[in-house]
């Protein structure tokens, strides 16, 4: 469904996007283990160049040398000025920024997180659930966390036969949920 997260009220990307954290050193040369956010491994193979730091306002740039995948939900990479494993131990949970300008066009029916936070959702007939506030991966499948009336919040799963229309231009999600699906407990 989507892929790096990040937050903003419109379908323009921010500059950068938080892709992931440092997870750890993968062998002695310097590599990199990257946990990465939401599904960011696409962004992250193709990645020309990464900035790693605590925050991104701090975040250096290193130019990749290699990235490829990893264990499950990760990818290593090879960047320049990391050359040995106590470098890249040293790193360990720093942030992971990728430009978003080098994210690839994804498929039809596929969105980054950052085009469906801020976007109105509502049922088929049209009335209001609430405002994507965050996008949550699961592992199984993303979540919406939808901001809805009086301050409730609805968690609706991405499945693919529930949503009828994405209409970004308008910042509108228009789903068809199970009945119950947003009854409190």
């Amino acid at each position: 469904m989507e892929r790096a997260a990040a937050s903003t009220s419109s379908t323009e990307p921010p500059a950068r996007l938080l892709a992931g954290w440092v997870a750890g050193a993968h062998g002695l040369r310097g590599r990199l283990r990257i946990r990465c956010d939401e599904g960011g491994a696409e962004g992250l193979l193709a990645a020309l160049h990464l900035f790693l730091g605590v925050r991104e306002e701090e975040a250096r740039r290193h130019e990749v040398l290699e990235a490829r995948p990893g264990r499950r939900g990760e990818v290593c990479v090879d960047l320049t000025e990391i050359a040995d494993r106590s470098a890249a131990e040293a790193l360990r949970g720093a942030g992971v920024w990728i430009e978003s300008a080098q994210l690839a066009v994804l498929p039809a029916g596929e969105y980054w997180a950052f085009q469906l936070i801020g976007c109105e959702v509502e049922d088929a007939a049209g009335r209001s659930i609430g405002r994507v506030r965050e996008i949550r991966g699961t592992g199984a499948q993303d979540i919406l966390v939808v901001d809805g009336a009086g301050g409730a919040e609805h968690l609706i799963p991405a499945v693919r036969e529930w949503w009828r229309e994405v209409d970004l231009a308008r910042r509108r999600i228009v789903v068809e949920l199970p009945p119950g699906l947003l009854e409190p407990l």
